[in-house]
């Protein structure tokens, strides 16, 4: 199929500008493990799916009351898709928006639109990869 280059411009543009738009929801988090897969994650896997240290997930722990995982007799740490879905939003305050511990703890405690921020960013996340392969789509029909 061929398609005209004014379709494979404005397809340009638009993936342009929407790309640019969003460039600063793209930049949060980047979870390499899919929370369906488990009901519990280790410290160390919640750590490494966050890019950050261990003691960082200690100390956030204790600074923010909604993070609550379970241990076990050893004390080992268990965190629920509820506590990943806290440390999200705590990421996103903390080290995407800039703001301070304090700061956090107040807009999480009197702003309930953080998780849709999220649930948001998700789901742009998932819309740059459909138009990434839009746009490899369009390439591969024109070079033909």
């Amino acid at each position: 199929m061929i398609y005209s280059r004014k379709t494979n411009i404005l397809c340009y543009v638009y993936v342009t500008r929407v790309k640019k738009f969003l460039s600063l929801a793209f930049r949060i988090y980047r979870m390499k493990i899919n929370l369906a897969d488990k009901l519990y994650y280790s410290i160390g896997e919640v750590a490494k799916a966050f890019d950050v240290n261990t003691s960082l997930i200690r100390y956030w722990e204790q600074e923010f009351p909604i993070i609550k995982p379970k241990k076990n007799k050893k004390g080992n740490r268990y965190f629920t898709p509820e506590d990943i879905k806290n440390l999200q939003m705590i990421y996103h305050l903390v080290k995407e928006k800039g703001y301070t511990l304090d700061g956090a703890r107040i807009a999480l405690t009197t702003n309930s639109k953080i998780s849709e921020t999220v649930t948001i960013i998700d789901r742009l996340e998932f819309i740059k990869a459909e138009l990434q392969k839009l746009k490899a789509s369009l390439a591969d029909k024109d070079s033909e």
